[in-house]
């Protein structure tokens, strides 16, 4: 279910002896859909553990733009930890994945695109109640 959902996204670095230079655009291969927010996290506590939520319906691609941090994501079946570590690597997250953000370098700059404005019912902030509605979802398919 995860590899559906997820997927680490490559970007084209283009740029010349003066500096590099990665172009995202809306409804492409780097970002798969309309981009109707932008927002960034930085000065971030190294200890510090963000995120901790899923979404129902929400679409973003994150990168770090500066330093590095992990993503951990969890389907409700299996973990997986992605690092974040390049400007030119993101990562796409699509609907029922509960992530964190941790491990974040002192100089961490966090570029999330989202699909969708800030709407707080698209949110699951509880990890127990995250499982039920997983759970609700694989049942309603095999039904």
């Amino acid at each position: 279910m995860m590899n559906t959902l997820t997927k680490e996204l490559q970007f084209t670095v283009r740029g010349d002896e003066r500096g590099s230079l990665v172009a995202l655009e809306s409804l492409c291969e780097q970002v798969p859909f309309e981009i109707k927010r932008v927002y960034y996290i930085f000065g971030t506590d190294p200890e510090a553990v963000r995120g901790k939520h899923a979404h129902h319906k929400l679409k973003q691609v994150l990168v770090c733009v500066s330093g590095a941090c992990d993503i951990r994501m969890d389907d409700g079946k299996e973990r997986k930890t992605v690092r974040l570590d390049h400007p030119a690597k993101g990562l796409y997250i699509e609907g029922l994945i509960y992530h964190e953000m941790l491990n974040f370098s002192r100089d961490c700059v966090l570029l999330v695109l989202a699909d969708a404005p800030y709407y707080e019912k698209d949110y699951i902030r509880d990890y127990n109640k995250y499982l039920e509605i997983v759970k609700e979802k694989a049942n309603e398919r095999t039904n």
